[in-house]
Order: structure tokens, then C-alpha cells, then sequence
């Protein structure tokens, strides 16, 4: 037998997560698992100065205010988001660490694992 490195895939993490890492990740991704959920993360993220006002927000959902609030209370309770009472509105912002931690569970390594494969070979 001969043994080939070849070249795989690569890994999307560095090491396991822990218990307590998987806890926190799973209830984020809980959080945007709803499709309100997510475009209220996207839009506040993509708003002009990096933060949205509320009343921005509930013009695109055909969805009451309070149902709104929800959603967004859900992912300020996940660490998603922060938001600030200005006068009768709140401002909401993104919490970069929060989001990139997330983005980080999917982004692949720059380097694919190299892996040891036998093979074996038998004359043509």
C-alpha cells in the first residue's frame, strides 16, 4: 500500500466547540432562524450610520408594532443587537462581536486539511 496526501476540504473550525459556546451559538441561531427575525437583523445592519430608528423598520412588515418588538426583543435577548430610547423611539445597532461570532462558525479555514489517504495500487 501506498499512502497519498491529498488535498480536502477545508474545516470550518479550528477546534469542538464547548458546551457553553454551543449554548450561546445555538441561541443565537435560534433567534434568526425566523424569517422577520433575519431581515430585522439584515436591516438594521444595513441601515445608513450603522443604526435604525423602529419606525424605520415596521413600514417593510405587514405585522403589528407589538409583534414587531417582539422580534426585536428576541434578538436583542440573544446578543444580536442593542438599541437606545431616544425621545418616544428606539434606535437599534448591530453588536459586531455577536454577529462575526456567528459568521465565523461557517466561514472555512483559508487552508484546506491536507489527509492521508492508503491507497492501494495494483499495476495496469
Amino acid at each position: 500500500m501506498t499512502a497519498v496526501t491529498i488535498q480536502c476540504c477545508a474545516p470550518i473550525a479550528r477546534e469542538p466547540l464547548s458546551e457553553t459556546d454551543a449554548a450561546d451559538l445555538a441561541g443565537m441561531l435560534k433567534a434568526v432562524a425566523d424569517p422577520v427575525r433575519l431581515r430585522l437583523l439584515s436591516m438594521i445592519g444595513s441601515h445608513a450610520g450603522g443604526e435604525a430608528c423602529v419606525c424605520d423598520l415596521t413600514d417593510a412588515f405587514d405585522l403589528t408594532a407589538p409583534t414587531i418588538s417582539h422580534h426585536l426583543k428576541v434578538l436583542r435577548t440573544a446578543g444580536l443587537i442593542d438599541g437606545e430610547r431616544r425621545g418616544t423611539w428606539v434606535y437599534y445597532r448591530i453588536i459586531p462581536e455577536a454577529v462575526n461570532r456567528l459568521g465565523a462558525l461557517f466561514a472555512p479555514l483559508t487552508e484546506p486539511a491536507p489527509r492521508s489517504v492508503e491507497l492501494e495500487l495494483t499495476p495496469a
